[in-house]
């Protein structure tokens, strides 16, 4: 599933090729995707030029003058471009023109588990986005806050993190390495956890999804980027997918467990 790093690596791969465009016309060939596609979309985007293109968590925005394109990966979505006499394949549901007759913006999802919708005025005020944490590459996140949040949580600290109330966009991938590097254990209850080893998380957080991001994301399945390159960030991953491996560090073997139906791999003698 691509997380927040191969989000915006696909944002900043679009970016440079439909920022100030106009858009001629949408193509939409199957509407039915996480919640239908707005039947009004293609009226309310042709003719209009791409005035900038943002990201918020998992979400991208793309905005014209009347309001915003937000548009979601989904669990196996992804953005490209294609020539204009591309024909689709199965799985590309949508197409967005521009005037000047270039490249194509093709979205292809074979589980049609993304979503294309449509938010009127602040994007930032659509009921999926108005709920979310603070970007963990600002600075508003930071470890006093996060400190500040956990007191009293008995929650596992690896959900924590992944709570996107809390803080948007440290998926699974990237919870993993953050706890190892900052040498936590995942099943340490949040609350639990000193504000100096929360200086430490919030510092491997941001480095991890700084590092990820550098590098094009991580390429799990189905994900490329902006530009149809995959990530290369998988390349340097310490313990996720690494379970039954040996340490990178101390050269132990590395534990899996599931949490929250979903794979933890950590290291027993470098995580406490």
């Amino acid at each position: 599933m691509p997380e927040l790093p191969e989000v915006e690596t696909t944002r900043r791969g679009i970016e440079p090729h439909i920022l100030d465009k106009t858009v001629a016309r949408v193509e939409i060939r199957q509407p039915k995707l996480r919640w239908p596609i707005p039947a009004a979309l293609p009226e309310l985007l042709a003719g209009q030029r791409i005035r900038s293109i943002s990201r918020r968590g998992k979400y991208i925005g793309l905005h014209i003058a009347n309001g915003t394109l937000i548009i979601h990966l989904g669990m196996s979505g992804s953005l490209y471009f294609v020539a204009q006499d591309t024909p689709p394949m199965f799985h590309d549901h949508v197409d967005i023109h521009f005037n000047d007759q270039t490249l194509v913006l093709r979205y292809t999802d074979p589980r049609r588990f993304g979503a294309f919708l449509w938010a009127e005025g602040d994007w930032l005020q659509h009921e999926l986005l108005s709920h979310l944490g603070p970007e963990p590459l600002e600075d508003t996140f930071d470890s006093a806050y996060l400190h500040q949040k956990a007191q009293g949580r008995k929650q596992a600290v690896k959900q924590f993190i992944m709570d996107s109330k809390i803080v948007v966009g440290v998926g699974n991938i990237y919870a993993n390495e953050a706890l190892f590097q900052a040498g936590i254990r995942p099943t340490r209850a949040a609350g639990q956890i000193s504000a100096k080893r929360y200086d430490k998380l919030v510092e491997c957080i941001k480095a991890v999804l700084a590092r990820s991001i550098e590098q094009g994301g991580t390429t799990l399945r189905d994900f490329v980027g902006g530009d149809g390159k995959p990530g290369y960030f998988k390349q340097s991953l310490f313990v996720y997918g690494r379970g039954g491996q040996d340490c990178r560090v101390c050269g132990k073997e590395l534990i899996e467990i599931r949490q929250g139906q979903r794979s933890t791999v950590y290291c027993r003698t470098c995580q406490r």
